[in-house]
C-alpha cells in the first residue's frame, strides 16, 4: 500500500464532494449535506478561493480529505486555519492517513507563522482520544453559536446601512 498527502486538486472535486456526503452519513446529518460539486469547485478553485483542502491517495485512490480555511486569533495577532472537514474512509483509517493530514496542516501554520490549528468534534466521536493524544486541548469553557436559515435572515434585515 503507498499512500501519500497532496493539494486538492480540481479533478478531485466530484470525489470530495462524495467524501463529504460520507461524512455527513457517519456524523448521522446526511439530510443536512447539500454540498455539490460546482459549490465545491467554486469555493476551491474559484476567482477568489477562500476554502483550501488535501487529499489522502492510498495507491492512486482518494480515500480521505481535509477542508480548511484561514481564520484569525486578535489575541495571538496573526491566522490560522479552521480545519472544516477531515474524513478517511472507514476501511482505511487506523492507518496513519488521518494524523498525515493533521501533521500537514500543522505544517501549512508552522510553515506560515501561523498561530493555531482549529476544528469541532462531535461529543460522541471516538476520534477525540486520538486528538488528545496528539496534545489537541477541547475548548470545553467555550459554546459554539450558530445561526442559519430563518433567524439568520431575521438577524440580517435589521442590520443597519454600512458605508464604504
Amino acid at each position: 500500500m503507498e499512500s501519500h498527502i497532496r493539494r486538492v486538486r480540481e479533478s478531485d472535486v466530484d470525489t470530495v464532494v462524495s467524501l463529504v456526503h460520507d461524512l455527513a452519513e457517519y456524523e448521522k446529518a446526511p439530510h443536512e449535506c447539500h454540498l455539490t460539486s460546482d459549490q465545491l469547485r467554486s469555493a476551491l478553485f474559484g476567482e477568489n478561493p477562500a476554502l483550501y483542502g488535501h487529499v489522502a491517495e492510498v495507491d492512486g485512490e482518494v480515500v480521505g480529505f481535509t477542508l480548511w480555511f484561514l481564520n484569525f486569533s486578535t489575541w495571538r495577532g496573526v491566522h490560522g486555519i479552521y480545519l472544516e472537514d477531515l474524513y478517511v474512509r472507514p476501511e482505511m483509517r487506523g492507518r496513519g492517513l488521518g494524523k498525515a493530514l493533521l501533521a500537514t496542516l500543522a505544517k501549512e501554520c508552522v510553515d506560515r507563522g501561523y498561530a493555531r490549528l482549529e476544528w469541532w468534534v462531535l461529543n460522541w466521536n471516538p476520534a477525540i482520544e486520538f486528538y488528545a493524544s496528539l496534545g489537541a486541548q477541547a475548548m470545553d469553557e467555550w459554546t459554539v453559536y450558530r445561526l442559519t436559515d430563518r433567524p439568520l435572515t431575521e438577524l440580517a434585515s435589521e442590520a443597519p446601512a454600512v458605508e464604504g
